[in-house]
């Protein structure tokens, strides 16, 4: 495995505070480098704020939240090339995603391709982890930098898992040989959501593969931790931190904010409070005779160091485990978005509060990608596209969304005021364009009878 970038501290770079981050980054100011989210960067129009940062010599990092590698299927090509891309334009020593899925169904189920706008839990099960060494190893051949994968905060179990975090984690480095873009703030809130103990997974993930950290702020209510972006950092995510780093000192550490931005004074005491737990740290030194914190049966014990230059070829997953996996992700999914029955072993109360989250945050972004409704409806905006969040899953991504809850307004006559069914007709009627014709005769009549309705 090539060294490690050495990043310092960062932050994560957004519109909302680009000029704040501008002035802190450098020495004085304590910003090393930036992240960008890779989705909202395009190759040919990268913002003047990240231009004017890479000039300064700033190192940037694109983060992908849309690839689903956890996913049953194979990653998507066009996907897979955007974030090359994105990397390259940027001057990227590495880039980032998840440990997730985002999607399920399709030809892989024979049935509906669904869309969670969400990051959801991998089950950790030996198929799971097939399926998720073979999509990885397809990544890092598509992509011209290194990749590390971040571990993910959930509000779910799944049943029957067959390991912890730490040692799923640990078998994809050594299988992989991925470095680990480790999430403290997830860390806590599994073990607020999951019961699992943070520092029982920091004892059995190998922190040599660990490329940087993330640090970030939540709330608790109701006995749930909400991992929010959007709240300062908590105390005891900062203790999650100090633990990591007195065991491996991290190359990198970035503070996220995604939502909520306070003053870049309340920034850099954020920064500065991360600065100090790990100056502060004392790497121990680990006892050689202790025993080895990862499991040491024949069946789950690593065959060599995980971070060995030469890795093992990844064999193809099974595609009875591909089925398997994506049938599971599919029926979860499904009960979460669409009011399916909630598949056997899962915590209905949970996946209640799951699915009402997914449900907001697509109202939240929904309301991002087109502005234009909420100032339209006004304050009925969210309970009325959560209402229709409940029937309609989101199956083509947020703008089309975006365009279906339009029309469903206008469909259902509600709010019933004129003036804004008016108003929102001809938003629909300047934004849906002309499309091409599906082949399916039932679709193309559904389609001509919507248009005629919606210009009435």
């Amino acid at each position: 495995m090539e060294q490690i970038a050495q990043l310092g501290t960062g932050i994560g770079w957004r519109p909302e505070i680009a000029d704040a981050v501008e002035r802190m980054a450098g020495p004085a100011g304590g910003v090393d480098w930036v992240e960008v989210v890779a989705e909202n960067v395009c190759p040919g129009h990268i913002p003047e704020s990240l231009l004017r940062l890479r000039e300064r010599g700033v190192t940037v990092v694109p983060h992908g939240v849309s690839l689903g590698l956890g996913g049953a299927d194979r990653p998507d090509e066009q996907r897979l090339r955007s974030l090359a891309e994105r990397a390259e334009a940027l001057g990227a020593p590495l880039v980032t995603e998840h440990i997730a899925f985002v999607r399920a169904g399709g030809a892989l189920t024979a049935s509906p391709q669904l869309e969670a706008g969400h990051l959801l839990p991998v089950p950790r099960t030996r198929d799971a982890l097939d399926v998720l060494c073979e999509n990885v190893r397809i990544a890092q051949d598509a992509l011209p930098v290194p990749l590390a994968l971040e571990n993910i905060a959930a509000l779910i179990n799944w049943p029957g898992e067959e390991m912890t975090e730490g040692q799923f984690l640990y078998d994809l480095v050594d299988r992989t040989g991925v470095r680990l873009l480790i999430d403290v703030a997830n860390l806590h809130t599994n073990h607020v959501n999951r019961g699992e103990d943070p520092a029982k997974a920091l004892d059995e993930l190998p922190v040599e593969a660990i490329a940087y950290v993330h640090v970030a702020g939540g709330f608790e209510r109701d006995g749930v931790w909400h991992d929010s972006h959007a709240h300062p950092v908590p105390q005891q995510v900062l203790d999650v931190l100090a633990d990591l780093a007195s065991r491996v000192t991290p190359p990198g550490v970035l503070l996220e904010r995604d939502e909520n931005f306070p003053e870049p004074g309340e920034l850099e005491r954020e920064l500065g409070a991360i600065r100090g737990v790990l100056e502060k740290a004392e790497v121990r030194i680990p006892d050689e005779q202790a025993p080895a914190a990862h499991p040491v049966s024949e069946e789950q014990a690593p065959a060599a160091d995980p971070l060995s230059e030469e890795q093992a070829p990844v064999a193809e997953a099974e595609p009875a485990a591909r089925q398997r996996l994506g049938l599971a992700q599919a029926a979860l999914l499904s009960a979460l978005v669409a009011g399916t029955p909630v598949p056997e072993g899962f915590d209905r109360v949970r996946l209640g509060v799951q699915g009402r989250a997914l449900a907001a945050k697509r109202a939240d972004v929904v309301a991002k990608v087109a502005p234009e409704l909420p100032e339209i409806l006004g304050s009925s905006y969210r309970p009325a596209f959560v209402a229709y969040a409940q029937g309609h899953p989101m199956t083509d991504g947020y703008r089309r969304d975006a365009l279906s809850f339009a029309e469903h307004v206008l469909l259902t006559g509600r709010p019933d005021d004129a003036d804004v069914l008016r108003e929102m007709r001809q938003w629909w009627l300047e934004r849906s364009g002309p499309a091409p014709l599906s082949q399916r005769p039932t679709a193309r009549l559904a389609r001509a009878t919507r248009r005629v309705l919606l210009r009435r």
